[in-house]
């Protein structure tokens, strides 16, 4: 076998056996940005966040950010640990500036063991944090944080209905 064949055939191998030499077609998580969320938006999706975490008798932080990151409404809840404001406020800037659920660092971190994610300015490999999306755009992101990560999300999730609703489908 000649020396660029075994080449080849031992760089195949390689990429093959690690998953993250896999090259996608398309960029992950390109959603365009959008117009800011408005005031009026945030408030409302920090009330329905707020009511899953009165239903659950949990005492959460909750913060929307922008299109650009920048915080637009928050409240603590009665009782919410005072460490967790900040921790909310990083998810939801995270969740926007990475277009993505901060789950997926999580789960990087702690599934995947890419501990180089840390590395990143902003990153916070913590659930919770997720996108607003409306017609296509991210217009903002929920941040929530008081109880569990897994907690944490089902708060957040509930504040993201508000704006990330299904396109209704077409007849």
């Amino acid at each position: 076998m000649s020396s660029s064949k075994t080449e080849s055939a031992v760089e195949a191998r390689v990429m093959s056996s690690n998953p993250l030499d896999a090259i996608p077609d398309e960029i992950p998580f390109d959603v365009p940005y959008g117009s800011p969320v408005s005031l009026e938006r945030a408030q409302g999706v920090i009330n329905a966040a707020v009511a899953e975490a009165k239903k659950r008798n949990w005492k959460m932080n909750v913060a929307v950010a922008d299109s650009g990151g920048s915080l637009v409404a928050f409240q603590r809840m009665d009782g919410a640990m005072l460490a967790s404001i900040q921790i909310a406020e990083h998810k939801a800037r995270a969740a926007v500036t990475f277009r993505r659920p901060t789950k997926v660092f999580e789960d990087g971190v702690n599934l995947m063991h890419l501990d180089y994610l840390l590395a990143f300015d902003g990153v916070i490999a913590s659930r919770g944090g997720i996108p607003l999306i409306d017609q296509g755009k991210i217009i903002g992101a929920i941040g929530c944080s008081g109880g569990t990560d897994s907690q944490d999300e089902v708060v957040s999730k509930a504040g993201a209905a508000v704006i990330n609703q299904a396109p209704p489908a077409s007849k």
